[in-house]
């Protein structure tokens, strides 16, 4: 599981293009607002220049987290997504803190606040207009390839948008004669900040952790397992995240009579199933069950029962000793919960033997009830004839 080579360079594309504008947009805030006297100004250049960290830190997590995987990540890498989007949160947040002590600091200091001057307005629309456009951009792409990493970084730059809008505010509202409001809206701008960095932090550790998904996700794909022909029940279901995907495991309830290769067959359209309504699902894992062992305690312990090693040698020696000695053609082994079925097949010609013998099919089955070592075991007995074509 792992990302396409295309969408990894795509990914890496936008992301460039985005480095670039933070650098530019990120001197020239800081630039201006050195020089007009704005605080806020500053404070939204800092926040543009961090996000060149950031950047950066996705394109590294990208070289990992597209690879295959391999021995030591059987998985594969798209925890370094989650990894590298937890990082990149918790830089926002210590951002943020720092913007918000150095603005909290010149407010609160009682020292004389400068006005600023009108290209900190000029540089803060610009900034605005840049940021705005290249957050429609970089979403619109992680969207496209489902990256939950390029999507954060795609609010990144929105939440640069949105500071820029309150250093407007600010910046235009001291220039009015409201010196105040220039720090405030650094202020404001920090808090920003700091809340998508604390969602993207909180996100992707509840992803580390194996949080499962939405209780209405899990009962829409469980629908979607139940609506397959042949499946009674799903129960044992589990979920989880990696990166941009979906792992499910779950265990499907099959009649008990089904053979092992339809009984595979129900799982595997419950998979292509799931599959075809869930881009997002990297891996499905399920059992097949024929009761529904999500009944049994809480360790999972369940009723030993005989193994074939055991039961057909017992019914071949029963065979042998019948008035005309004949071995079964086949014996399938039905296991319920505490209870073994048999459905045992004589050749026709074999079978005609034993009747014409003066054996009754009713007698042979109470025969082989009574020759059987564990008869607590023993369930209900189908005998019958078959013929090799």
């Amino acid at each position: 599981m792992h990302r396409h080579p295309e969408h990894t360079a795509i990914a890496a594309k936008v992301t460039l293009q985005g480095a670039l504008l933070d650098a530019v947009l990120g001197v020239m805030k800081i630039v201006t607002g050195v020089l007009s006297h704005s605080t806020a100004l500053v404070a939204d250049g800092i926040h543009s220049l961090s996000d060149l960290l950031t950047d950066a830190l996705v394109l590294i997590v990208l070289r990992f987290s597209g690879q295959a995987p391999d021995e030591d990540h059987p998985w594969g890498h798209a925890r370094f997504e989650t990894v590298g989007t937890v990082i990149l949160g918790s830089v926002l947040i210590a951002v943020a803190g720092a913007m918000a002590y150095d603005s909290l600091h010149n407010l609160l200091s009682g020292e004389t606040l400068s006005i600023p001057q009108w290209p900190a307005l000029l540089v803060a629309a610009l900034s605005i207009v840049g940021k705005e456009w290249i957050f429609r951009y970089t979403l619109k792409v992680g969207k496209e390839i489902k990256s939950d990493m390029i999507i954060a970084n795609a609010w990144h730059s929105r939440s640069d948008a949105f500071s820029s809008v309150v250093v407007l505010i600010g910046v235009a509202g001291a220039m009015m004669g409201w010196i105040w409001l220039d720090a405030v809206a650094a202020v404001v701008v920090a808090l920003l900040v700091g809340k998508i960095g604390w969602d993207l932090t909180w996100d992707s550790l509840r992803q580390l952790v194996d949080t499962g998904l939405p209780p209405e996700e899990v009962e829409r794909l469980k629908t979607l397992v139940m609506s397959v022909d042949g499946v009674i029940n799903v129960h044992s279901f589990k979920s989880r995240s990696m990166g941009s995907n979906s792992l499910l495991e779950m265990h499907i309830q099959v009649a008990p009579f089904v053979s092992a290769s339809e009984g595979h067959q129900i799982g595997d359209n419950a998979m292509l199933k799931l599959l075809k309504h869930n881009e997002d699902i990297g891996h499905i894992i399920y059992h097949i069950d024929t009761y529904d062992d999500a009944k049994l305690d809480q360790k999972g312990f369940f009723t030993p029962l005989p193994m074939r090693s055991t039961i057909e040698p017992d019914i071949e020696r029963f065979f042998a000793q019948c008035a005309v000695p004949v071995k079964p053609w086949r014996v399938t082994l039905h296991y319920r919960k505490d209870l073994i079925d048999l459905e045992i097949l004589l050749l026709e010609e074999d079978l005609q033997a034993l009747l014409n013998s003066g054996t009754t099919l009713k007698e042979l089955i109470a025969g082989l009830r009574d020759h059987l070592e564990q008869p607590r075991w023993f369930g209900k007995v189908y005998l019958g004839a078959g013929q090799i074509d």
